[in-house]
């Protein structure tokens, strides 16, 4: 299995600026690359990385995506002399050219197409790409908003040609649209497209209708393009977490991808002059975490845009440090997405209802009275409006600096019976009596203390958990001859410097509902039984016709309640139970693990059966940062689970706001 996360950067791309008086045009500066590669340097993370060497891109390459008559147009001006240069790009919108753009422009492709290239070839795991220009602006035959070619898109055709890869998942988390990419990919079937973007009703760059919702792709190709347009600025990582757990995600395991791209845009980071978002650089970590659970993990991000000098290199160094496997920040103060969010979110799920199994059964109809509409009045009072937004738009905003995510010594430890192997990376605890634990357990545990045995895996369990509170062990897994005792003694004896704990159960199994009355833990259930519980907000069961073992339910169930709750919860530790005979096959177990990591610094202990041994393999390479292999390309989930899983979100969402799909000022509600 591949390892490493390739790092391609050259300063060469630094050496073209803009030569004249342009407004539009005087944000993309060499430093945007330069800082960025910078950061890397001084936090230690471009020593990490596998540094590949850049190349040009070829004239067939880049002719996968563009026309003829441009590249040799484009091939003319180093030889330009600055009036024509600047007539030259007078043909096209917002982008200049230079004498040497047309050589960086080449290394920029060139560089995506190495990426790729040590990707597939099993050089390395991931990477990402510091290019400029940007490209995913581009079309087939004009330059656009600072792009001359386009970067992402020749790489997506690239890999399919070379390397036969049937599904790319392309993820544009720029906040410009990348109508290049669109324009593309538009009636090809094989490419997904995501794109979510500044929109404001068609009024912000490139304004653009195609840019909206209602765009889904043409011909073969409709439903494999996803627009979500915000139609305000201010976005928050709430508003971001949502589009991925409530569209992004779900299509992505029913796509399949066999590779991700990512058009990296990180001017959707707060303190950008384009964006003007209000989303920190921490949330890059997690949009880039939850990703590399798809394609193996095959994933490749290139640079877009980023004009915040601060934000820019902050929001790279967090998307490759996650790249590199290190453990996620927390994400803190998360609520439901905003009105103008959720609005966007509405019409999305119900323009692309036909098109994907996700949304058959569950997605609303789009919202009516948007509340960000603008009411055309006379035009002296909008620009006079208007004015008076960009003035408050304008206000310099402040954010802290991203948190530290140290690496704990050990990344992952097991408590396992002497007869069963310890899995290679894994350190091996030995069960030992800890007297001022066992001291605790004896009074709570009763006549059960009298067993040595479990005495002493209970022991070494709290003692475990004690240790990736102190960040000493990241994770670890336990095989126990009682999930449900060991699960109750871990739950009542954790620090109570630990104010939150998360427990997933996977499979049927009572598990008491005291243990959540006051919200330092979390129960979240997947079964096939209905639960005797009293269910609460911090006790949550999910009936499935089948259980673990319709994998379509079950993942609906994780990317739509699980992971939108446990954000929003904010767990310090979490805790995966997999009862006897849970039925959930390894693959998905594997995504469920892997998935989990979002949470709690990757503080997770995983605790089974002891004739669960088959599993200790495959949960330990999550553990330890392996990826979890793909599913096959999802199914429709079955309507009775659909329904079962809508109903807990309607009853649910009061209490956990990220659990939100539709604006509670629009009609639309599902009927169940």
């Amino acid at each position: 299995m591949a390892r490493g996360t390739a790092l391609i950067y050259d300063e060469e791309m630094t050496k073209y600026k803009l030569l004249w008086v342009d407004p539009a045009c005087k944000i993309e500066v060499p430093e945007r690359l330069s800082v960025s590669y910078e950061a890397l340097v001084r936090n230690g993370l471009a020593d990490r990385c596998v540094s590949i060497p850049v190349r040009e891109a070829t004239d067939a390459e880049i002719l996968l995506v563009h026309s003829d008559e441009y590249l040799e147009a484009v091939k003319k001006t180093p030889y330009m002399t600055l009036e024509e240069l600047k007539e030259f790009t007078l043909q096209f919108g917002d982008v200049y050219f230079h004498p040497n753009i047309y050589h960086c422009a080449k290394l920029a492709a060139g560089s995506a197409l190495q990426l790729v290239d040590s990707v597939m070839m099993e050089r390395v795991r991931n990477g990402m790409a510091l290019v400029r220009p940007p490209g995913h602006h581009s079309m087939r035959s004009a330059a656009s908003g600072f792009c001359v070619f386009n970067n992402v898109a020749i790489a997506a055709r690239y890999a399919k040609q070379k390397y036969g890869v049937k599904r790319v998942l392309i993820v544009d988390w720029d906040i410009h649209h990348g109508q290049g990419v669109q324009d593309c990919f538009e009636d090809d079937p094989s490419v997904l497209y995501f794109s979510w973007h500044r929109y404001e009703h068609q009024k912000f760059w490139p304004q653009l209708r195609e840019s909206d919702y209602d765009s889904v792709g043409k011909e073969e190709g409709a439903g494999f393009n996803i627009n979500l347009p915000w139609n305000q600025v201010g976005m928050e990582n709430s508003d971001y977490l949502s589009v991925f757990c409530h569209v992004l995600l779900p299509v992505a395991y029913e796509f399949c991808p066999d590779l991700v791209l990512v058009c990296a845009g990180f001017d959707s980071a707060i303190g950008d002059p384009e964006g003007e978002m209000c989303a920190t650089p921490d949330i890059f970590a997690h949009l880039t975490h939850l990703l590399m659970n798809l394609a193996g993990g095959r994933l490749c991000a290139v640079l877009e845009g980023g004009y915040n000098l601060t934000s820019l290199p902050q929001s790279v160094c967090q998307t490759v440090q996650t790249l590199l496997g290190d453990p996620l920040p927390q994400l803190a103060n998360l609520s439901g997405p905003c009105r103008s969010a959720l609005e966007s979110l509405q019409c999305l799920r119900s323009a692309q209802k036909q098109h994907w199994g996700s949304f058959k059964h569950s997605a609303s109809p789009p919202a009516a009275n948007i509340s960000t509409k603008r009411i055309r009045i006379a035009e002296e009072e909008e620009e006079k409006t208007e004015l008076g937004e960009e003035e408050k738009s304008s206000e310099e905003k402040v954010w802290h600096e991203p948190p530290k995510r140290p690496c704990p010594p050990i990344r992952s430890a097991s408590v396992l019976p002497d007869d069963v192997a310890c899995p290679d990376g894994c350190k091996r605890i030995t069960k030992d009596f800890h007297p001022l634990i066992v001291s605790r357990l004896k009074d709570h545990l009763g006549q059960e203390a009298e067993d040595g045995d479990a005495l002493a895996t209970f022991s070494t369990l709290v003692s475990l958990v004690q240790k990736m509170e102190q960040n000493e062990v990241g994770s670890g897994l336990a095989l126990v001859g009682d999930v449900i005792k060991a699960l109750m003694c871990v739950v009542q004896h954790v620090s109570p410097d630990l104010n939150r704990v998360l427990v997933v159960c996977v499979g049927n199994g009572k598990i008491p509902s005291h243990v959540s009355r006051d919200g330092k833990v979390l129960v979240l259930q997947i079964s096939s039984d209905v639960s005797e519980e009293q269910q609460s907000k911090y006790y949550i069961s999910v009936c499935l016709q089948k259980g673990c073992c319709n994998t379509s339910g079950f993942m609906q169930a994780v990317l739509g309640l699980l992971l939108p709750v446990g954000y929003e919860y904010n767990p310090d530790l979490v805790l995966l139970v997999r009862m006897p005979d849970s039925g959930v096959c390894d693959v998905v177990w594997k995504q469920l693990t892997g998935l989990l990591q979002s949470f709690a610094k990757g503080h997770t202990l995983v605790l089974m059966q002891e004739e669960e041994n088959s599993c200790v393999g495959p949960t330990a390479s999550i553990l330890l940062g392996d990826p979890a292999p793909p599913l096959e390309s999802l199914q429709t989930p079955d309507r009775e689970d659909v329904d079962a899983v809508e109903r807990l979100r309607h009853r649910l969402q009061a209490d956990w706001k990220l659990l939100q799909t539709t604006s509670e000022h629009t009609s639309g509600a599902v009927q169940l």
